[in-house]
C-alpha cells in the first residue's frame, strides 16, 4: 500500500513536472508567434501604404500623359484643317509646333499613307509609336503598385497563420493547466499527451512559417 502511494506521488511529481516544462516552453513560444503577427501585421500596413503612394503617382503621370495627348490632338487638327482647306500656311504652323513625342508617330502615319491604305492607323495616335509623357512612367508605378499590394496580402496571410498558430498554442496552455484537476491519473495524463501533441504540431507550423526577426 505505502508503495502505491510511492509511485502515485512519483507519477504525480513527474506529471507536475512535465506540465510545468509544458506550459513554459508553451508561453515562450506563444509570445513569439504574437510577435511574429505583429511584425507580419506590419508589414502588411507598410505595403498597403506604398502600394497607395504607388497608385496615386499612377494617376499623377496618367494626368500628365493625358494633359500632353490633349495638346498634341488640338495642334494635329490644326494641321487637318489646314490640310483639307488647302491653307498651306495654317498646316506648317500647326506641323513646325507637333512635340518630339508626337513628331515620330506622325511621320510613321503619314508614311504609311492612310488615305490610299486601308489598313493604316486611323490616326498617329492609334500607333505604339506614340508615347506621351507620363504614360511610361504610370504604368511602371501601376506594377509597382500591383507588388506592394500582392506583397502585402502574403503578409497578411502570413500573419494570420501565427495568429492560428497562438491560438493552437492556447490550446496547448489549456489542457496542461487542467491536466491536474483530474483525480485519474489516466486521465491526467491524456491531457498532458494531448498538450504534448498540439505544441508540436505548434513547433512544426512554427519552423515552417517564414519569419521577421
Amino acid at each position: 500500500m505505502a508503495d502505491e502511494e510511492a509511485d502515485r506521488r512519483d507519477g504525480r511529481s513527474l506529471r507536475e513536472t512535465v506540465t510545468v516544462v509544458l506550459l513554459s516552453v508553451t508561453a515562450v513560444l506563444t509570445a513569439w508567434s504574437g510577435f511574429e503577427a505583429s511584425k507580419w501585421g506590419g508589414e502588411m500596413s507598410i505595403a498597403f501604404s506604398r502600394a497607395s503612394a504607388q497608385r496615386i503617382e499612377a494617376s499623377t503621370e496618367r494626368s500628365h500623359a493625358d494633359a500632353a495627348r490633349e495638346i498634341d490632338l488640338q495642334v494635329f487638327a490644326l494641321y487637318l484643317q489646314g490640310t483639307a482647306t488647302g491653307n498651306d500656311l495654317l498646316a506648317d504652323f500647326a506641323r513646325d509646333r507637333f512635340t518630339t513625342h508626337f513628331e515620330p508617330a506622325f511621320e510613321e502615319w503619314l508614311a504609311s499613307r492612310p488615305l490610299q491604305n486601308p489598313d493604316a492607323a486611323p490616326s498617329p495616335f492609334a500607333l505604339d509609336s506614340y508615347v506621351p509623357p507620363g504614360q511610361v512612367e504610370a504604368a511602371e508605378a501601376d506594377a509597382r503598385a500591383d507588388a506592394l499590394f500582392a506583397r502585402a496580402l502574403v503578409s497578411n496571410q502570413r500573419g494570420d497563420d501565427y495568429t492560428l498558430v497562438t491560438v493552437l498554442f492556447a490550446l496547448v496552455l489549456f489542457f496542461g493547466a487542467f491536466a491536474g484537476r483530474f483525480r485519474s491519473h489516466r486521465a491526467s495524463w491524456g491531457m498532458v499527451g494531448a498538450a504534448c501533441v498540439l505544441l508540436v504540431v505548434g513547433v512544426g507550423f512554427l519552423v515552417s512559417f517564414p519569419k521577421i526577426v
